[in-house]
């Protein structure tokens, strides 16, 4: 174990905290509750390290902490309490005394709990598990449902006749081998497919993202993306209602060259010069089925991803509710799929981790429209795209949602937020500071947003930072 100075350091140089990583002050004392509280959520999402001495703001200037005195005392009182050992080191830093808290990952299909709270950490936050992330859990070690077979007694020539064989190796870039074996070989590394018997199956997997036509595989069939076309802003009358046939991977970009051309656009005039403009970026609306498809929960039978349209917005849907808060979705990242999530990342139909929504927000300021909103029910995540709507026309949650996204957007783009740079966003002259100022002020009011600098007493100068940074 044997934490150096250095190490301590470079942890206090981190950006920000994050699931495995927290500072707490702790000058002279730590509740011993709230000291169990986060070696559990620690545990939780994988194991961490607390760090008690340190301040939990940047620069994170080390205090010194007179906290637990005993540390072999507290070692064994954690153990007595929570049923798993964490271990505790003295540091002698230069600012002061450190203590670090050294904190187990949960065994693989176990969650633990304090006072019967399975607890996790969400930006400075302790919060309980969702029902969707714990019976993720739980079902560790189970078999997985993309692995489980979707055709058992399948021989080469149905493997190839069922597959998009051709589409795989266009996606990698990769030459079509020669042969029929060569094919097989490379799906069977890929997990795509297994030897069963004498024969072959097929994995959901591979059906999911392969499949020329999923209707052909009962158990996947259900999956298929709908595109839902509505008159109006309700669901009372509907246009079309066309159901995907390929899949996931082969049909990607056919499904969102579909759903684009569905869009209406609007003329332009720029520069004496007229062009059509859609009227939600290609860009958004691809990375928000690909997410769709890689966060969806496949345990929930009978739902499908949705993208429904109506005359001033689009949702896009999936089965199961996220595991991060949606103020997080910037920012933050934990797949409910990675095998997915991997190979669709190998493809290039989704981003590196994390990037995904990133790319949403940003699409939607450069088209000037209102901010996304995430919306969670019983069972389904959606993502809503607005119309383009003047600021007079936003409500207080328009405007509020749209400012916290910019200053998380500019957050994790190391740039700063300002009344300028809001401005610019919403397309608005310098006469329209004070709107912009009161807009800020609104959501610092709302919780979600706070000064960048305290001190800094300026309007002109000063900038935003999301709640949690």
């Amino acid at each position: 174990m044997a934490t150096t100075v250095s190490q301590i350091d470079v942890w206090r140089a981190e950006r920000s905290e994050h699931p495995n990583l927290e500072f707490k002050e702790a000058k002279n004392q730590f509740d011993n509750k709230r000291l169990y509280k986060y070696c559990v959520a620690l545990a939780n999402e994988g194991g961490g390290i607390l760090l008690l001495g340190i301040e939990d703001r940047p620069p994170r200037r080390v205090v010194g902490t007179s906290a637990f005195n005993d540390p072999n005392d507290m070692t064994a009182k954690l153990f007595e309490v929570l049923g798993f050992r964490v271990d505790i080191e003295e540091v002698a830093h230069p600012g002061g005394r450190v203590l670090v808290f050294h904190i187990p990952s949960r065994p693989r299909g176990t969650a633990f709990q304090f006072e019967g709270s399975y607890l996790m950490r969400t930006g400075e936050e302790l919060r309980p598990m969702s029902e969707d992330r714990l019976r993720a859990i739980f079902a560790e070690g189970q078999p997985d449902w993309l692995a489980e077979p979707a055709t058992k007694g399948s021989s080469e020539s149905d493997v190839v006749e069922l597959l998009d064989t051709q589409g795989y190796f266009e996606l990698l870039r990769l030459p079509y081998p020669s042969d029929r074996s060569g094919v097989i070989e490379r799906l069977e590394r890929e997990n795509i497919i297994y030897r069963n018997g004498d024969a072959w199956a097929i994995t959901n997997l591979g059906a999911l993202l392969f499949a020329k036509k999923l209707h052909e595989f009962e158990g996947v069939a259900r999956k298929a993306p709908r595109v839902i076309v509505y008159e109006g802003k309700g669901k009372s009358k509907t246009k079309s209602d066309i159901t995907g046939a390929k899949g996931y991977a082969v049909g990607f970009q056919g499904l969102v060259a579909f759903v684009n051309g569905l869009v209406p656009s609007n003329e332009v005039i720029e520069q004496a010069l007229r062009h059509e403009v859609k009227m939600f970026p290609e860009d958004a609306i691809r990375e928000l089925i690909a997410n769709a498809m890689i966060h969806q929960d496949f345990a929930i039978s009978g739902a499908s991803i949705m993208i429904e349209m109506y005359d001033d917005r689009m949702e896009i849907s999936n089965p199961g509710t996220p595991f991060i808060p949606v103020d997080r979705f910037i920012d933050e990242y934990q797949s409910r799929n990675e095998r997915l999530a991997d190979i669709m990342r190998r493809f290039g139909i989704c981003e590196e981790k994390g990037s995904g929504f990133d790319k949403v927000v940003l699409a939607a300021e450069a088209f000037q429209l209102p901010a996304p909103d995430i919306r969670v029910g019983t069972g389904r995540t959606t993502v809503v795209l607005f119309a383009p709507k003047d600021l007079e026309d936003m409500n207080r949650k328009d405007r509020i949602r749209a400012c916290y996204q910019h200053c998380v957007l500019r957050y994790v783009m190391n740039e700063a937020a300002t009344n300028q740079s809001f401005r610019e966003r919403l397309k608005l002259p310098e006469s329209k500071a004070a709107t912009v100022s009161q807009i800020f002020a609104t959501t610092v009011e709302a919780g979600m947003i706070k000064l960048g600098d305290p001190n800094q007493t300026s309007t002109r100068y000063r900038s935003y930072i999301p709640y949690w940074a």
